[in-house]
C-alpha cells in the first residue's frame, strides 16, 4: 500500500516538474517574441527617422531687390574660415574705357633720321654758302676796284656763290619737308619734338619709353583727356601713362577720337599689343577698396559677400571698372538715401546699383567657401 502511494507521489513531480519546464519555455519563447518585437519597432523608428530630410545648416533666401542672402551659424563659419572688415576708403573717379595699341615706332625713328640728314645736308650747304658768298663779296670789291683779278675769275665765284645759295635753299627745303612729315605723321607735339630731336622723342626712340595710341569708342568725347591714365596689358598688368596730345589718325578697326600716351617701356607693354585703356573723368568721389581676396566670380561678373548680421551674408555684383594697382578694386560708395528714379537712364541706374554701401562688413577671407555653401544649401533644397 505504501509503495503504491509512493509512485503515485513521482507520477505528480514528473507531471509537476514537466508542467514547469514547459511554463519555463514558454515563457522564455514569449519574452523573446516580446524582445524581438521592441528590437524591430526601434530599428524601424531609426530607420524612419534616418530617412526624415535633414533640416540643412545653411539657409538660402532673397532680399526684395533679387540679392542671395546666406544664414550660415558660428560653427560653419568658423569651419570655412570667415573673416569680415569694414573696406578702407579711396577716392573714386569714373573711368571711361577705351582701347589701346602699343605703337610700333620704327617710322618715327625714321623720320628722325630723315630730319637729321637734312639738317646735316643744310649744315654743309650753308657752310659751303658762307664760304663762297665772302669769296664773292672779295671778288666782287676787287674787280670794281680793277685790281689783280679778271673778270672771269669774277664770274666763277659769282657762279660758286650762286650754286652753294641754291643748293643752301634746297636743303632748308628738304628740311621743313622732313619736319612737316613729322607734324603730319604725329601730331604738332611730338612731330616738334621729332624737329627740335627734345627727350619727348629721343626717349621714345631710345626705348625709354613706348608710345600707346588710345582710341575712344565711337561717340565718346572727352573734353579734355586725363594727364594721367592706366593700360590693362594682355599679361593682366596695370601700366600706368602719361598724356601727349591729340593723336592726328584715329583706328581704323574703331573710328573714334584717339590720343597720345607714353608708358614707360620697362613697364612690360610691348609693341604691337592691343591694351584696353582706363581714362578717368569727373571729379573724385567717395569710394572704397575690395581686396582681392573678397571676390568671387560667376557667370563672368565680380561679386563680394557683405555681412549684414552676425549670421546673415548677402551676395552683390560689383563693378570691375577701376582696378587697384594692388589687385582688387575701387568702387564707388553708394549714398544711404540715393536710389535711381524710375524713369532714369539705364546708365545711371546700374551705377546706384553698383555702388557700395558702408555700414556693412565685408567678407575679406573666406567668400569662396561662402558661393560654395550657398550653392550647396540650393541643392539640398532642390533636391528635398
Amino acid at each position: 500500500m505504501v509503495m503504491t502511494d509512493d509512485k503515485g507521489s513521482a507520477r505528480h513531480v514528473r507531471r509537476f516538474l514537466r508542467g514547469l519546464i514547459v511554463l519555463v519555455l514558454i515563457g522564455a519563447l514569449g519574452a523573446l517574441l516580446i524582445w524581438g518585437f521592441i528590437e524591430g519597432r526601434s530599428e524601424a523608428t531609426a530607420e524612419a527617422q534616418r530617412e526624415q530630410p535633414v533640416k540643412a545648416a545653411v539657409h538660402v533666401t532673397h532680399t526684395d531687390t533679387g540679392l542671395p542672402t546666406i544664414t550660415l551659424s558660428s560653427d560653419l563659419q568658423k569651419q570655412a574660415d570667415i573673416a569680415v572688415k569694414r573696406p578702407n576708403a579711396v577716392p573714386y573717379r569714373r573711368q571711361v574705357q577705351g582701347y589701346g595699341s602699343v605703337l610700333d615706332l620704327q617710322s618715327f625713328t625714321n623720320l628722325s633720321n630723315t630730319i637729321a640728314t637734312a639738317k646735316g645736308q643744310l649744315a654743309v650747304a650753308q657752310a659751303k654758302l658762307n664760304a663762297s658768298q665772302a669769296a664773292f663779296e672779295r671778288a666782287r670789291v676787287l674787280h670794281g676796284k680793277g685790281e689783280a683779278i679778271s673778270t672771269a675769275q669774277f664770274q666763277t665765284a659769282e657762279a660758286i656763290y650762286r650754286s652753294d645759295e641754291a643748293n643752301a635753299q634746297a636743303a632748308q627745303v628738304q628740311t621743313q619737308n622732313a619736319s612737316a612729315s613729322a607734324y603730319q605723321a604725329w601730331g604738332p607735339v611730338l612731330g616738334r619734338s621729332l624737329a627740335d630731336g627734345t627727350a619727348l622723342a629721343s626717349d621714345l626712340i631710345q626705348r625709354r619709353n613706348v608710345l600707346v595710341q588710345v582710341t575712344l569708342p565711337v561717340g565718346v568725347l572727352l573734353v579734355q583727356p586725363p594727364q594721367a591714365a592706366s593700360i590693362e596689358t594682355t599679361t593682366g598688368q596695370r601700366v600706368s601713362i602719361e598724356f601727349v596730345s591729340p593723336a592726328p589718325r584715329t583706328d581704323p578697326k574703331i573710328q573714334g577720337v584717339s590720343f597720345f600716351y607714353t608708358a614707360d617701356a620697362a613697364s612690360g607693354a610691348l609693341p604691337g599689343m592691343n591694351v584696353i585703356a582706363l581714362l578717368p573723368v569727373g571729379q573724385p568721389t567717395p569710394g572704397v577698396a575690395i581686396p582681392g581676396t573678397a571676390v568671387v566670380w560667376l557667370q563672368g561678373s565680380a561679386w563680394v559677400y557683405l555681412q549684414t548680421k552676425a549670421d546673415t551674408f548677402t551676395r552683390r555684383e560689383i563693378p570691375t571698372g577701376l582696378p587697384s594697382p594692388n589687385g582688387g578694386y575701387v568702387v564707388p560708395v553708394l549714398p544711404t538715401m540715393l536710389r535711381p528714379e524710375p524713369d532714369a537712364p539705364a546708365s545711371d541706374a546700374d551705377s546706384a546699383a553698383q555702388g557700395f554701401p558702408t555700414n556693412e562688413s565685408l567678407v575679406v577671407t573666406g567668400a569662396q567657401a561662402l558661393l560654395s555653401q550657398e550653392f550647396s544649401a540650393q541643392i539640398q533644397v532642390g533636391g528635398d
